[in-house]
């Protein structure tokens, strides 16, 4: 078998997880091959960019790094993991030079368009393994067409920690360089948190002896959250909503088009959303779209909570269930399990990969839209620090 069919029967044969709770099976977990590299970017300062506001363009150009990998290397179905204020693919041998490209693109994109210095990296899986981590990969079912992979082993964390030391560093393209960010989109409106807060979590183990303990937690976690709505899911089946024209317009026009040409990519954006408001008042459907039924993939389809060498959640809870995880959390810390770090916010954002939406595969990176992932992460490594 060549190396080609080798990497294609390998993403074909990840073991997938139907329910949440199982992704601390880390004996299911497949590791990746020798040969593969781990694309890794994130937004330098992120927290100062949040601290103005701008937290819609940090996911944006988290997002975007996705987008550009994805789309350069002809898959949708490599690896993935998005992380608010950055993210990180793993790719073959046979996308490396291309991820490159994306990556030097994609840096120029964000420092011209966005106004953010985006780092990045390609890092190889080999040399995380001669340090002594792991890069192990699974999937699980979030709704019919969509899984999300999830990473174990300490290496995703790692080859994060050497991007950000100017390890493996890719340099940006020159200035005018464009990625290719078709799909990449930003039109939903915050979603207010029902219950009362939406809360961003981050819990890691502590070191591998702690791992049995913290499947526990895992699922301790999610069974809490599982109190409320949908688990603690932020993004209601039915409640989902843009302003008309949408507050992201002008940066879904900026991944469309270089500036001075965007007035055709803004029309034809306002002309989708006119039709989607047409389909969602009177329930009628425009030839295979319908509106009813996209919202209800946009919410069944997003990645509320994930496992990147520790477990994710953005969810929307109540004072109470928050109380119950935040008590469950610090006695996990206490017994030396985990370390965590929480963000309270009112609302969730959104931001999407939509290939076509037509499609039922369309993907959905959900965040707190008040530093979300990023100021989670920053109040863990606080505690790391001290």
């Amino acid at each position: 078998m060549d190396s080609l069919n080798a990497d294609r029967t390998f993403l074909d044969t990840l073991p997938v997880f139907a329910a949440f709770e199982n992704v601390t099976d880390f004996e299911q977990y497949r590791p990746l091959p020798a040969d593969w590299v781990l694309a890794a970017a994130d937004i330098v300062n992120s927290t100062q960019a949040i601290a103005a506001g701008r937290y819609k363009s940090v996911n944006t150009a988290g997002a975007s790094v996705i987008s550009a990998l994805l789309n350069q290397s002809g898959t949708r179905d490599l690896p993935f993991v998005f992380g608010g204020d950055g993210a990180l693919v793993a790719l073959p041998p046979a996308n490396r030079q291309d991820a490159e490209q994306a990556l030097a693109a994609v840096q120029s994109w964000v420092a011209e368009e966005l106004n953010l210095e985006l780092r990045a990296a390609l890092v190889p899986v080999e040399d995380v393994r001669k340090h002594g981590f792991d890069v192990r990969v699974a999937r699980v079912q979030v709704s019919e067409h969509v899984t999300y992979a999830m990473f174990a082993g300490g290496g995703a964390s790692w080859a994060e920690s050497e991007m950000k030391a100017g390890h493996y560093r890719v340099a940006p393209a020159p200035a005018g360089s464009r990625p290719d960010l078709t799909g990449l989109s930003c039109r939903w409106d915050p979603i207010d948190a029902r219950n009362g807060e939406i809360v961003s979590v981050i819990a890691v183990p502590n070191g591998a002896d702690s791992l049995p303990g913290f499947a526990v937690l895992v699922v301790d976690l999610v069974a809490l959250a599982g109190q409320q709505e949908r688990g603690g899911h932020p993004i209601p089946l039915e409640g989902l909503h843009h302003s008309f024209p949408p507050r992201g317009l002008d940066i879904e026009a900026r991944a469309l088009a270089p500036k001075g040409h965007r007035i055709v990519p803004k029309l034809w954006i306002l002309f989708q959303l006119a039709l989607n408001i047409y389909s969602e008042k009177t329930g009628r459907s425009l030839g295979r779209f319908n509106a009813a039924r996209y919202k209800r993939d946009v919410a069944n389809n997003s990645d509320f909570r994930k496992f990147d060498d520790g477990l994710k959640m953005t969810i929307d809870v109540d004072a109470e269930t928050l109380s119950k995880i935040e008590q469950r959390l610090t006695l996990a810390e206490h017994d030396g399990v985990c370390r965590f770090g929480i963000h309270r916010q009112k609302t969730a954002l959104m931001t999407c990969i939509v290939a076509t939406p037509l499609a039922p595969d369309h993907i959905h990176f959900v965040d707190g839209a008040a530093g979300g992932y990023a100021m989670a992460a920053m109040n863990l490594k606080s505690k790391i620090a001290a």
